[in-house]
């Protein structure tokens, strides 16, 4: 969603790391991105210029006196297309030239010529990425303004294992992403999210929990990241991994979330309860698995800290959002929380609809304001609803300065 329409000019460097980049550039055009590719001769010796050609339905450039549609300014037309230009892989020879402006084949003078932001992903040994000259280098691209991807560590196309590898491709596309969001309302913002379910441990294998899965916590870490807010998101136990730049703090039961929040909302601007917190605990856990019998089984429960009820205690100005998971008396319930957690904003969805609330990428919501409005939201992603929700958080917070 963050790419699509956007045109994103793929520079191919010669490292192994090369047959990645024909599946981070599909992912892209799969995203709606316009994308074009431009290879140095190197690159060329790993992978043929061909491949990126049939997945772009594009020419790729790999040197200026092709004459490209009769372009002999070919350089310079390139250089004007993109939003952004991606180094994927970037070798320690590719930055140094692009760290002194040296302009040696189409990929460096394209790049040279160039205004649109800049995202390189070097890949290389881990000698090599380790070197002063090479670090030396880097530190001059961010600089000049560049952004770096970082390699990966793991094992090495030599055989040895290190810092160097070509960074994950969903890492990349996040990187892409957050580069070409052009609205950063929420920058040096601090925001608290919590996000999936609390799992209440009742022997050593079995647990309380909730069908969360998370997404709708994360998808808000997400955005707010990509628009320039600093988020420290307190997990329950997910299978999401959260997008760069994210702070994440795993917990499992509701007791360790309440912690985690309470030591983490002195520091935060905004706080948004995304996660199903269990409102019940076993009041005994055996240590030993519960094994069958034929008697009945009587489980005690105790209530769990109320997360939102005691951040009430401490909300001074900060923004407060909850969610609100109901099957009935939808809005008055949902309201009677609001008014109780001091919450600015209520979003309510209605897990038995189709499409909305857990293990689903959709959601369809209604929005309860302190004021007693309500705005219905038809369904969309959950990612385009964190949107949604961001935009009214920013707005509150424009007015409150």
């Amino acid at each position: 969603m963050m790419v699509a329409g956007k045109k994103i000019l793929v520079a191919v460097t010669g490292g192994i790391a090369c047959y990645k980049v024909a599946d981070l550039v599909r992912e892209l055009i799969k995203s709606g991105a316009e994308v074009r590719v431009m290879m140095t001769p190197s690159a060329q010796e790993f992978i043929a210029p061909l491949t990126f050609a049939t997945l772009t339905e594009w020419p790729v450039l790999t040197d200026l006196f092709d004459g490209i549609d009769d372009q002999w300014t070919v350089h310079i037309d390139w250089a004007r297309w993109p939003d952004l230009i991606l180094v994927a892989p970037a070798t320690a020879n590719t930055v140094a030239k692009l760290a002194t402006g040296l302009a040696d084949n189409a990929v460096t003078t394209t790049i040279l010529a160039s205004t649109a932001p800049l995202l390189v992903c070097p890949a290389m040994n881990k000698d090599m990425y380790a070197h002063p000259a090479y670090q030396a280098n880097q530190k001059r691209l961010c600089d000049l303004g560049y952004e770096i991807v970082e390699p990966g560590q793991g094992e090495l196309a030599c055989g040895e294992t290190g810092w160097g590898r070509l960074a994950d491709k969903r890492e990349i596309l996040e990187a892409v992403a957050a580069r070409l969001t052009a609205v950063k309302d929420l920058a040096g913002t601090r925001i608290l999210i919590t996000a999936g379910p609390t799992r209440e441990p009742l022997d050593p294998v079995r647990f309380l929990g909730n069908r969360s899965s998370g997404k709708m916590g994360y998808a808000l870490a997400e955005r707010a990241v990509f628009r320039g807010g600093e988020v420290v998101l307190v997990s329950g136990p997910v299978s999401l991994v959260p997008c760069r730049g994210v702070k994440r703090i795993v917990v499992e039961t509701a007791e360790e979330m309440a912690e985690a929040v309470l030591h983490h909302l002195g520091d935060s601007h905004v706080l948004i309860g995304a996660a199903a917190v269990s409102d019940y605990r076993p009041a005994h856990r055996s240590q030993q698995k519960i094994k069958r019998s034929d008697d009945a089984q009587v489980l005690e429960l105790i209530e769990n800290p109320d997360i939102l009820g005691l951040c009430a205690a401490e909300k001074k100005n900060r923004l407060h959002v909850g969610f609100s998971v109901e099957t009935q008396d939808v809005i008055a319930r949902s309201k009677e929380k609001l008014q109780k957690k001091k919450l600015d904003f209520i979003v309510i969805n209605n897990p038995s609809e189709k499409g909305a609330g857990f293990q689903v990428d959709t959601n369809k919501v209604v929005v309860l304001y302190d004021d007693d409005t309500c705005e219905e939201l038809p369904l969309m992603s959950k990612s385009a609803l964190a949107d949604h929700i961001l935009d009214r958080i920013a707005s509150r917070l424009v007015l409150s300065e």
